[in-house]
């Protein structure tokens, strides 16, 4: 493998769940996206540089073998 050769960038498409229609670029076809969403803190002045993220996981569909890649909503992760 040539360290110094450019990965392929693929369109991936999101299927089901919150993400749904989303288009994007993937490197290398991995197996699992994650798509995060940012919750509102109750208490935004909390301790310092805590966050709260919803996580959504989609996982590659491997049937999918031409773009777009596409990517089913996996309800029961993580």
């Amino acid at each position: 493998m040539n360290p110094h050769a450019q990965a392929a960038r693929e369109l991936a498409v999101l299927e089901g769940g919150p993400a749904h229609g989303l288009r994007l670029r993937v490197t290398d076809r991995p197996p699992v996206v994650q798509i995060t969403r940012p919750c509102e803190m109750e208490d935004p002045a909390g301790p310092a540089g805590l966050r709260a993220e919803a996580l959504y996981v989609y996982r590659r569909d491997l049937s999918s073998h031409g773009e777009p890649l596409r990517y089913g909503f996996d309800g029961a992760s993580p």
